[in-house]
Formats: structure tokens, C-alpha cells, sequence
């Protein structure tokens, strides 16, 4: 039973994995959750436009709390790598979810949700980066690797979708968890 706005987020989040933003029809959107039109309006007075900003807020607080944070102060460089990668496998249900975000990046709605997508991308990059500097990487270094691995898992996770393949997705986490610590030297060494 829906008794708050937050109630419905997960389903809503779900509803435009599927079916992106665009195809999130307002029937749809009744029938999944099942909220009548009032109710919805009344959580969300801004329409399905408002609905997907919140989803993408709490996505937001969840990497924010479970990946970013972490990245930035957990004082072992290298288990706050692991956990991230573990926490990753773990909201992207092993490439079995689609990334929401990463879908409306790349949809009609991008334009809509440009500036939350952007910060999203370069938080992660950041706070990536920051972990792989703090592990003994010079911070150009960082960077990279930290942009070619969230590039990585994205790719994985649409040709987990392309394929119908999860395994695509668990394939080149296995790699970023062999590669990534590999690249990073012991922090008695480590460049600033």
C-alpha cells in the first residue's frame, strides 16, 4: 500500500527502466503502481516529468550513500575499489537491471535531465578517481582509469540488455576487479 510520495519511487524507477521515459505512459504508469490519477497528481504535481526527477534523485542518494561516499572515505584505498564494485554488482542485480540513468542520458528526455545525468557521471568519475589517487595513482591516471571504467560497466550493462546476456555485464566487472587494483600501486608509493 502507497502511504508516501517515496512509496511508489522504486516502482516508478522501474516503470521507466522498461519502458523509458518516453513510453512511461500515464496508464501504464496507473496501472503499476496502482494509484489513480489523483493520487499521482497529488504526489507528483509536476506529472511524469516530476516523477523521474525524484527517481533519479533517489538514485542519486543511493550512490551517493552506498558507492560515492565510500569511494571518498573509506581509509583503504583499495577495499573502498572492492566495495564499490560490489555495490555496483549489487543495485545492477549482476546486469540484469538496466542503469536509469545512463537510459535517459541516451533517450529523448536527455535534454530534460541533462544537468542531474552530468553531476550523476562526474561524481562518480570524481569520487572513482579520487579512491584510485589515494591507492597510488598520479591524478591524470586516476582520471582515466576511473573514466574507463564507469564507461566499461555501462557499456556491459547495455550489451547485457542487447544480448539478453547478463553475463556481459558480470564479464567486465570480473575484468575492472582484476584490472582496476592491478593499476594502483601500494600507497607507500603513491604520486600526488
Amino acid at each position: 500500500m502507497v502511504a508516501e510520495r517515496e512509496d511508489v519511487l522504486p516502482t516508478l524507477a522501474e516503470i521507466f527502466r522498461e519502458h523509458g521515459f518516453e513510453g512511461a505512459s500515464l496508464a501504464v504508469i496507473v496501472r503499476r503502481t496502482g494509484l489513480g490519477k489523483s493520487s499521482l497528481y497529488h504526489f507528483f504535481p509536476g506529472g511524469k516529468e516530476e516523477m523521474a526527477a525524484a527517481v533519479l534523485k533517489e538514485i542519486e542518494a543511493w550512490f551517493e550513500a552506498n558507492v560515492f561516499l565510500p569511494l571518498e572515505k573509506e581509509a583503504d584505498p583499495h577495499r573502498a575499489l572492492e566495495n564499490m564494485l560490489h555495490a555496483v554488482e549489487a543495485y545492477f542485480q549482476s546486469g540484469r537491471r538496466v542503469c536509469l540513468v545512463g537510459a535517459l542520458a541516451l533517450g529523448d528526455a536527455r535534454d530534460r535531465f541533462a544537468a542531474p545525468i552530468r553531476a550523476y557521471f562526474a561524481r562518480w568519475r570524481e569520487a572513482l578517481a579520487e579512491a584510485l589517487q589515494r591507492a597510488g595513482l598520479a591524478r591524470a591516471e586516476a582520471k582515466d582509469l576511473a573514466e574507463e571504467a564507469i564507461a566499461s560497466l555501462q557499456g556491459a550493462l547495455v550489451l547485457a540488455r542487447a544480448w539478453d546476456d547478463p553475463g556481459a555485464f558480470r564479464r567486465a566487472l570480473n575484468r575492472l576487479k582484476a584490472r582496476v587494483p592491478a593499476r594502483a600501486r601500494p600507497m607507500h608509493s603513491a604520486r600526488r
